[in-house]
């Protein structure tokens, strides 16, 4: 059994678009002024997230799931992903606009030998007239969609919202999308580094390169079908799991606490992550304790069945677990 509550060192990641809103507001370990994602809990090969406290301080999460099967992740995800933890967990500073791209799902991706991407976003900030590009406005057809892109007007078609702080974008394999500038988010994702770049604005990395768009592979994933409405709706009630996004790939939920509540997690053949967007939480479990402040994130393994969380002021926690 593993009888601790897990904490990891976030792996820093520079970007052509990045920021300093990691180091500003969520106090990571950034030097530099291109910080862009900080990899909260991560599997990706080169990318091994290291636990940062406990008596199982310094080895890899690959280690411990090795070490520790279902009694980490749950017997259904065991039997489903064996030794690959299926969830990278992000935030994300956009300090400029991400590139407009697309990600694969399961099949498309086994041929780079990599799981496919669902995705989802929280935004925890958001500068004055900040936007996401989702889908299309309209359906849309492939001629008219290369049309477009030849003649760089693809926003002409693509679907813009200004979003703020507590919005919830679902992103399924297929979805065209970018970050827009000025945006802080909370990712949850398929362990999965595959992008389709569609288009990057013309600009050029530190070495004046343009950096490499898949224009072929994103062709063979983007669904041209629109969407009524791109932003996902959820409740808030206080001190409850409130759900915001379930699919195969995870189910997320936010838990804005206030005061004490003790978190039954029995029911759940699975991990359980929380991401705090808003706030600070202490979690108790026996006679651990761990203070998580806003862009902390702590992981509870499948076999901890009970834990409590306490708040002084409103806090607010993403909740994700594998159902």
């Amino acid at each position: 059994m593993i009888d601790q509550l897990l904490r990891f060192t976030p792996i820093l990641k520079q970007k052509i678009w990045g920021g300093k809103k990691l180091n500003q507001l969520l106090h990571k370990d950034a030097t530099g002024d291109n910080i862009g994602e900080s990899w909260e809990i991560s599997d990706v090969d080169g990318d091994e997230s290291i636990i940062s406290n406990g008596s199982l301080k310094g080895k890899t999460l690959r280690e411990v799931l090795k070490e520790y099967k279902h009694n980490l992740v749950g017997s259904y995800v065991y039997k489903t992903f064996r030794d690959e933890f299926p969830l990278l967990i992000k935030f994300i500073d956009a300090k400029e606009v991400l590139s407009i791209q697309v990600h694969p799902d399961d099949d498309l991706a086994e041929i780079q030998d990599s799981f496919g991407k669902t995705e989802m976003w929280y935004v925890v900030q958001a500068d004055k007239d900040a936007n996401i590009i989702i889908g299309f406005k309209n359906d849309a057809t492939k001629q008219e969609y290369l049309h477009h892109l030849e003649n760089k007007t693809l926003l002409d078609i693509l679907n813009v919202d200004q979003v703020a702080k507590g919005d919830v974008y679902f992103v399924p394999p297929g979805r065209v999308h970018a970050i827009g500038a000025g945006l802080l988010i909370a990712e949850i994702q398929q362990t999965s580094d595959i992008t389709y770049r569609i288009y990057d604005w013309d600009r050029k990395d530190i070495d004046g390169n343009y950096r490499e768009l898949h224009t072929e592979k994103a062709l063979k994933t983007i669904d041209f079908t629109a969407k009524e409405n791109y932003k996902t709706s959820y409740l808030k009630e206080s001190n409850t799991s409130n759900k915001v996004v379930s699919c195969p790939y995870f189910t997320t939920n936010i838990l804005p606490v206030k005061g004490e509540i003790t978190v039954d997690l029995s029911s759940k053949d699975s991990f359980v992550i929380y991401m705090c967007v808003e706030g600070e939480v202490i979690f108790n479990y026996k006679n651990q304790q761990e203070v998580i402040k806003m862009g902390e994130t702590i992981l509870i393994p499948a076999c901890i069945d009970t834990v409590t969380i306490s708040s002084k002021e409103q806090s607010k926690l993403l909740e994700t677990y594998i159902q």
